[in-house]
């Protein structure tokens, strides 16, 4: 199996892709340290674990992944008692549509917080045992916005942005250490998030109907198809591929 007798720990696992990634994860043969600020959906995923047909097994722990000394402790424990092989940093936020001067400053600081310091202490957490252990993968989640600028999401599009960047340098650094570090960047995808985007507009159907004409397979992406892509990513099979965002956007890039 793809992940057998390795660890991965993934933040934000409660929900969307972030659960649909733990899930495949186990399913493919990991131990997963399941993560998420939601106590009861984080729960539920670890449970949905053990409980399930998976061979891997799964553990949660409560982490609010902008709190780095938390996280730190976190992944430490987690190595200490399983070790640690993959990384997934999924967690993140989005925001109402708003122009950029009218992104109020708490929104704004909210949304680099998880989705960029979040980030930034997943990395930092886990990046001295890899070192250390000269071998280990790390994906983060970016998005779309990543490479476009959305409009009305400008806090969100420099986010992510920054996601793809940090994942370059983290990959430029720590390459000659065996780690490897690469960005999964999703079309919208059926997720609660994704959903919010368009129960924010005037008409929702219709903002859905004008979006999925963008995109050349006609629909929103699962959780597992972007779980698929990262569970790639993070394995054996991509142990060539370092700094990359793999787009998996249902073809609205050659559009």
């Amino acid at each position: 199996m793809r992940h057998e007798d390795q660890t991965a720990f993934v933040t934000g696992a409660g929900q969307g892709i972030g659960a649909a990634t733990a899930k495949r994860l186990a399913e493919r043969g990991a131990f997963v340290v399941v993560t998420d600020v939601n106590g009861d959906t984080g729960a539920a995923t670890a449970a949905a674990i053990e409980d399930g047909p998976y061979p891997g097994d799964a553990e949660f722990v409560e982490l609010d992944v902008t709190d780095a000394e938390a996280f730190e402790a976190a992944v430490d424990a987690a190595v200490e008692e399983y070790g640690l092989d993959v990384v997934v940093n999924n967690a993140g936020v989005g925001h109402p549509p708003a122009d950029v001067e009218e992104t109020d400053a708490d929104t704004f600081e909210f949304v680099l917080d998880v989705n960029v310091r979040g980030v930034w202490n997943g990395c930092q957490a886990a990046l001295p045992h890899l070192k250390e252990q000269g071998a280990g993968s790390i994906v983060n989640v970016g998005s779309l916005a990543s490479f476009y600028g959305l409009p009305k999401q400008g806090a969100y599009s420099l986010s992510k942005g920054a996601v793809m960047n940090l994942t370059r340098a983290v990959a430029a650094e720590a390459g000659r250490d065996g780690v490897r570090c690469n960005a999964v960047c999703p079309a919208f995808t059926d997720t609660e998030l994704g959903r919010q985007f368009f129960e924010t507009r005037e008409d929702p159907e219709r903002a859905k109907e004008i979006m999925l004409k963008r995109y050349p397979l006609g629909r929103l992406a699962e959780p597992g198809e972007i779980a698929d892509a990262i569970s790639f990513l993070a394995s054996d099979e991509a142990s060539y591929i370092t700094g990359e965002g793999l787009r998996v956007d249902g073809g609205f890039s050659t559009s």
